[in-house]
């Protein structure tokens, strides 16, 4: 009987003294958080849209199983307040302070369409923010407030990252300020799908609606990424969630800052994956590299004599295992710089040298675009850029003018938002600028017209009305 007892004694202190070798092998984040929460910020905006077609348009932006997770929360029916054509729409997500002068960086998707943005700071304060630049294509957005002397995030190096660090994040999930989560790094360069310029950080950490926009900190309190998707199939977290890397961030803030849209590298081929059989056929040893499906015309590969059926298996010296390596490294490309191709033609290599263009469709501000013509445009109350031939071509449309920004009542009455792509303006077709001025002076005034709009590759008509 006493063996048994010391043999259970001895039982118990082994899992005692097991646990807290484990206990004390698990990472301290209190430290930390105490040290980098006030960088952490809560994002507001607010939105002033028609009531009739916000329903339209909240249909037409049903997500996928990839999800931008941060929510509209309407206020109360300002039809109480005698306001029976417009609502206020309050979204929440997250952000952090990059530079003590007032910088502060989150998602694209947090303040799209927003008419007025506000940041509520660590100490309660709440500021309202100007938008320095967006780039929809890697979702950031710079705002500024001013303030000085703020506490910024010490930046980090995503590259140097290695999956299974333990990393964490703190946000605004569902509202609640500085709600701090903790994980692993599961995978790097993730792509996902309509993603192909962002080489996304995929970690097992907590992030739910309104953490969008906030800081992943590495064990160091240094930010490598900012939390930006989830997979999801319920629409709350499920162990996957994605972060844009801090270095590539950077490069689109320094580019916002410095000229107020983000400029691209661009190739000008439409690419596929090499399956097994495809890279038997093109005479490959393994599945790899980037197989050009088509060359289009007046690109950088048409000139360079690149052509439909070439396996593109190095870039600039770096080998392509995956199809979507290649935006990736040609997005971050210079304009301009020459670049070297290896490329598989009739199952042998050969060697192509090539000049980067630009890639159409920058969000190029207001004050590059359509400064000179906005007098005349704010009858709508809209800037516009009109699309050129190849981007039209790409989208198949005949007609159109991406929205750069919205200014004036009667386009935010009628649901027009940043990034629309106008295609006909009370049933006209426009090709250039001048035929845009021209259907926008000649609208009616106090009566209803059609505008028919692409809304993320979807149709969507409208209404508006200019008041005069």
């Amino acid at each position: 009987m006493g063996y048994r007892k010391l043999t259970i004694g001895l039982f118990c202190l082994i899992n005692i003294f097991s646990y807290n070798v484990f206990a004390s092998s698990l990472p301290d984040f209190t430290e930390l958080v105490e040290e980098h929460s006030e960088s952490v910020v809560n994002i507001s905006t607010v939105s002033h849209v028609d009531q009739s077609s916000q329903f339209q348009s909240d249909m037409s932006q049903l997500p996928e199983i990839f999800k931008h997770f941060f929510g509209d929360m309407p206020d109360r029916d300002d039809r109480q307040h005698g306001n029976k054509d417009k609502k206020k729409v309050q979204s929440m997500g997250s952000g952090f302070i990059v530079s003590e002068d007032g910088i502060v960086l989150t998602n694209n998707h947090v303040i799209d369409g927003a008419d007025e943005i506000f940041v509520r700071f660590n100490d309660r304060r709440e500021l309202k923010a100007k938008l320095i630049g967006f780039d929809k294509r890697s979702d950031l957005a710079v705002l500024k407030v001013e303030a000085d002397d703020l506490p910024a995030v010490k930046l980090g190096k995503s590259k140097e990252l290695k999956v299974g660090e333990w990393v964490f994040a703190i946000g605004s999930p569902f509202g609640f300020d500085h709600t701090v989560t903790a994980g692993i790094v599961s995978a790097k360069g993730r792509s996902l799908p309509n993603e192909n310029y962002v080489p996304f950080i995929q970690t097992d950490v907590a992030i739910n609606p309104g953490n969008s926009g906030g800081p992943l900190f590495n064990m160091d309190g240094e930010v490598v990424g900012i939390n930006s998707q989830i997979y999801t199939r319920s629409g709350g977290f499920m162990g996957v969630s994605f972060a844009i890397p801090i270095d590539i961030a950077m490069e689109v803030v320094d580019q916002l800052k410095d000229q107020g849209y983000v400029s691209r590298g661009w190739l000008g081929v439409l690419i596929q994956e090499v399956s097994k059989g495809l890279a038997e056929s093109f005479g490959l040893d393994k599945p790899y590299g980037a197989l050009v499906s088509q060359v289009l015309d007046g690109s950088p590969a048409q000139d360079a004599g690149l052509s439909t059926g070439d396996v593109i298996i190095q870039y600039n010296g770096e080998e392509i295992g995956f199809s979507s390596e290649l935006p990736q490294l040609v997005g971050r490309t210079k304009v301009g710089d020459e670049v070297e191709l290896v490329v598989i033609r009739n199952g042998k290599e050969k060697d192509i040298t090539l000049k980067i263009g630009e890639l159409p469709g920058a969000d190029k501000p207001a004050s590059e675009i359509a400064k000179s013509n906005a007098k005349k445009s704010n009858r709508l109350g809209v800037n516009v850029k009109i699309l050129d031939d190849r981007t039209l071509e790409q989208m198949n449309l005949d007609a159109g003018a991406q929205v750069v920004q919205v200014l004036g009542q009667a386009a935010r009455t009628a649901g027009i938002r940043s990034g629309d792509i106008i295609s006909r303006l009370n049933n006209q077709r426009f090709t250039s600028m001048p035929e845009f001025l021209t259907v926008v002076e000649n609208l009616p005034s106090n009566r209803f017209v059609p505008v028919l709009i692409i809304r993320q590759g979807n149709p969507l008509f409208l209404v508006v009305k200019i008041k005069e």
